[in-house]
């Protein structure tokens, strides 16, 4: 028997006996996923293969209602009512914190799994803290405090003299927040953090023309579904005006970005198909502990390297996860 047959036949062995439960009580589990949209396809596929791993077989013992707003932000809160009137028993928020929001307002009482959707949950009023986060959301947090201080190190690693880094910050998420740890690392490196704000793609050219106006040698994304979405035109433009950045998502990188720095996106959405096993098993949302990421991946796109005249050290190299050539 090859690899694929034995891993089909295993993961049929473990879905019958949850089929069977489920047909015996009656219901099938139904969940519920909620998202932006505009991520890479290879993402929620991680999910749905940790799902199987798991023994849930969307059809047989698990029904799956997908609720995607293309970009719409606007159109979560009624997406997320769709999914409490078909009584979905739990949430995936998933793609950035207005899918999480939408869903933090919309219920106290369906547990959510948050992923890829909030960088301090404990700050913004999500959860008590990472233990017994308590309440109806738990998950997987995007991103320690100190990843974009690590980020700032790299991009000083790309260009010695780098003095001036912007940041690109989508304003329809919030307002400009500097991390205390981000802040930190600048100052011990004598560089100067600048916001640059936007609302929306119609801003990118503007802004990016002025970042170079300004002396700014490098940029950081903020993390921002609109940033993934029109990741192509970004990175189009940094070339452009011959500014090297680094994001969180290695999408970004593929699209033309130089360097991503972050947690693997497609290990947080498998780590997230365990919390919707626990859920569906009968474990309580409040008592399952949000975890940090564990896996972080440094991609650097040397193509990108070479148009904007730049040579990568060769210890950044070796150290990196991907180089795209």
């Amino acid at each position: 028997m090859d690899r694929r047959a034995f891993v089909t036949g295993l993961t049929g062995f473990l879905a019958a006996p949850l089929a069977a439960e489920a047909q015996r009580s009656g219901k099938i589990p139904r969940l519920g996923i909620l998202s932006v949209g505009g991520g890479p396809p290879t993402v929620i596929e991680s999910f749905f293969q940790g799902l199987r791993d798991l023994g849930w077989v969307e059809g047989q013992n698990l029904i799956i209602e997908r609720r995607i707003a293309e970009g719409h932000e606007e159109r979560l809160p009624d997406l997320t009512e769709e999914l409490i009137r078909l009584k979905v028993d739990v949430i995936l928020a998933a793609g950035g914190p207005a899918s999480l929001n939408a869903a933090r307002n919309a219920t106290k009482t369906i547990p959510i799994v948050m992923v890829a959707s909030s960088r301090d949950p404990i700050g913004g009023g999500l959860i008590k803290n990472y233990a017994r986060p308590g309440g109806n959301i738990t998950g997987l947090v995007t991103a320690p405090e100190e990843l974009t201080g690590k980020q700032v190190e790299l991009l000083r690693e790309v260009r010695p003299g780098l003095s001036r880094i912007g940041i690109l910050w989508d304003m329809t998420v919030g307002p400009f927040r500097l991390q205390k740890e981000t802040a930190a690392v600048a100052l011990a490196l004598g560089i100067e953090l600048l916001p640059l704000e936007v609302r929306g793609p119609t801003d990118f050219e503007v802004t990016v023309a002025g970042a170079t106006k300004e002396r700014i040698g490098g940029l950081l994304f903020a993390g921002s579904p609109m940033f993934v979405r029109n990741r192509t035109q970004i990175a189009d433009l940094l070339t452009k005006h011959r500014l090297p950045a680094i994001s969180v998502w290695s999408s970004f990188t593929e699209a033309g970005v130089l360097m991503a720095y972050g947690p693997s996106l497609p290990d947080l959405f498998r780590r997230a198909a365990v919390y919707v096993d626990k859920i569906l098993k009968g474990s309580n949302p409040g008592e399952i502990p949000v975890e940090r990421p564990t896996k972080f991946e440094l991609v650097i796109n040397l193509k990108t390297a070479k148009a904007l005249g730049l040579t990568i050290p060769p210890s950044l190299l070796l150290r990196a996860d991907q180089v795209i050539e």
